[in-house]
């Protein structure tokens, strides 16, 4: 299944004023769905970052004679894992690395296929040609085949994982960012300036960043659900994090034996990953909405 969002119905870039933003903000602070997803996924940052000082157990700790306790145990209030390590402490510790992993390739692919897109939609001719045409090699795989086929080449492990999710995304960010510096490209207040004999660099820098990077971070912001879903899917074909470290995909692997005996306590990670892949996507629409302005 080709996972890959559609990029095609861009915002249109308009010249932003601090008013606008005051406007987005006060619309973002009025859909109760966004702010909701918004306290889900500050509350999921602070159990990842405050895990060490919150876990009520050794998350590494294995016992034979405590595996596969279901909810609600005396000491483990979620029950334990195929080793008998404690679940709820695991949960907690494995918010770091996914949420690290479904963050960092989507931030680093927003400043790299930003400044790509930015330098094709604004220089147009051959420039324009060579970007978009490498891009689109990229972009004509599906994401989960490419990110399978990059991790499987490149082999298991955190540093690959994100450098594979990385390249899948940096195609779709660049098509957002080609579109959206087109149109600005085109409008009024960039022939004025290029009329008055601004550099190329300056009618960038004061012009193009301010009205298209709203568009593109919003398009990025969508990608993130996208990408946790990708991490744990490598994760769980054991193309991501590594044993014994707590990674919500990797946790689905090691617990789907357990799928038939404690299957409360095997659908954990999954329903982490579902909840917080739903918040994201739920914020991006939020934001979207927030700036569909008319002028």
């Amino acid at each position: 299944m080709d996972m890959t969002l559609d990029p095609s119905p861009a915002a249109a870039a308009v010249q932003r004023s601090p008013g606008y933003w005051t406007t987005v903000g006060r619309r973002l602070l009025r859909n109760k769905l966004a702010m909701l997803a918004a306290l889900v996924l500050l509350a999921l940052v602070l159990m990842a970052l405050l895990a060490p000082a919150l876990m009520p157990a050794d998350p590494y700790a294995s016992s034979i004679l405590k595996r596969l306790k279901p909810i609600g145990t005396e000491h483990f209030p979620l029950g334990t894992d195929e080793l008998g390590r404690d679940m709820l402490s695991r949960l907690m510790l494995g918010a770091r690395l996914s949420l690290f992993m479904g963050i960092t390739p989507v931030l680093l692919a927003f400043v790299i296929g930003s400044a790509l897109g930015i330098v094709a939609g604004y220089a147009g001719g051959w420039t324009n040609t060579v970007i978009m045409r490498l891009t689109d090699i990229l972009y004509a795989f599906p994401s989960v085949l490419l990110a399978i086929a990059l991790s499987g080449t490149l082999g298991a492990g955190v540093g690959n994982a994100l450098l594979s999710l990385t390249i899948v995304f940096i195609p779709q960010v660049v098509r957002v960012a080609e579109s959206v510096t087109t149109q600005v490209r085109n409008r009024e207040f960039v022939d004025a300036a290029r009329a008055s004999g601004a550099s190329s660099l300056t009618i960038v820098r004061a012009h193009v960043l301010n009205n298209v990077l709203g568009p593109i971070f919003v398009y990025a912001t969508s990608l993130i659900s996208v990408s946790m879903i990708l991490a744990s899917g490598l994760s769980f074909l054991g193309l991501g994090v590594k044993p014994p470290e707590p990674e919500w995909g990797l946790m689905l692997n090691t617990l789907r034996t357990a799928i038939y005996t404690q299957p409360w306590v095997a659908a954990l990670p999954g329903a982490m990953i579902f909840l917080t892949s739903v918040s994201f996507n739920l914020l991006a629409d939020g934001i979207r909405s927030a700036m569909e302005i008319k002028d």
